[in-house]
């Protein structure tokens, strides 16, 4: 059985005052599929990832959910996609409501379906607490369930490890991989420390300085990384002369 594409990226071209960010990026993600974007820094994977969301306007190309397209901000009244949740860096949660609250007011699912959420993202015990009570990490498992409550199917999250300690970011990966397994929500999770995201991604897409240079399962990136720049972004590595190489 074919696994059915639900979102696709299409020639996406975005430049700034600083130079061109993206180049050409064409990508398509299945349904129930885990995708990390890695790359360093500057790369332009949180521009593809907001692209995606139709929160910025590409220079050319195109974004599709469902074969429909994902309009930008220069042709939606309030930007965005109400099937694509987003959640960027810097991320704030309403000041002065219960967690109970927020949640409530963001809700368009069923009860049942809302306490498998709050099960899932691990904060039961923090519903009565006010938003200013909270740590990162609780706040950061917060807002995902936020935007699930809007029932999407496709959550893009932009370096949700990147700020957390050992414990905190053990936790928030046991709950991205319950939203995938248990909810059928798509994921896609930009990282510019891919080994974080290895085990729970189907799929790898690697970018540098806007231009996408390989794509493929961990296993394959990891294992026949394209150049040095791909190897580099996933640990240590040794350079061998290619004359050696064919010996092998």
């Amino acid at each position: 059985m074919t696994t059915k594409i639900l979102l696709k990226v299409n020639q996406l071209t975005k430049t700034t005052e600083f130079g061109k960010v993206l180049s050409k990026v064409s990508l398509e993600i299945k349904q129930n599929e885990n995708v990390v974007i890695a790359g360093e820094t500057g790369s332009g994977k949180s521009t593809l990832l907001r692209i995606m969301a139709g929160l910025e306007q590409p220079d050319s190309g195109t974004v599709t959910l469902n074969d429909e397209l994902v309009k930008g901000p220069a042709d939606n009244l309030v930007p965005g996609h109400p099937e694509i949740a987003y959640l960027s860096q810097h991320f704030e949660l309403p000041k002065f409501l219960r967690v109970e609250q927020v949640l409530e007011y963001a809700s368009n699912v069923t009860d049942a379906y809302r306490q498998r959420i709050i099960t899932i993202c691990k904060i039961k015990h923090l519903l009565a607490r006010k938003t200013d009570q909270l740590s990162g990490g609780e706040k950061q498992r917060i807002a995902i369930a936020r935007l699930l409550m809007t029932h999407p199917q496709v959550l893009l999250l932009d370096e949700p490890y990147s700020h957390l300690d050992t414990g905190l970011k053990a936790t928030l990966k046991e709950v991205v991989a319950q939203i995938s397994a248990k909810l059928g929500v798509t994921c896609v999770l930009v990282s510019h420390h891919p080994e974080d995201t290895l085990p729970w991604a189907h799929r790898v897409i690697v970018l540098k300085k806007g231009v996408l240079v390989q794509q493929g399962t961990p296993h394959e990136v990891y294992h026949q990384p394209k150049n040095e720049y791909v190897a580099r972004l996933f640990g240590e590595y040794n350079l061998i002369d290619a004359s050696l190489a064919r010996l092998l």
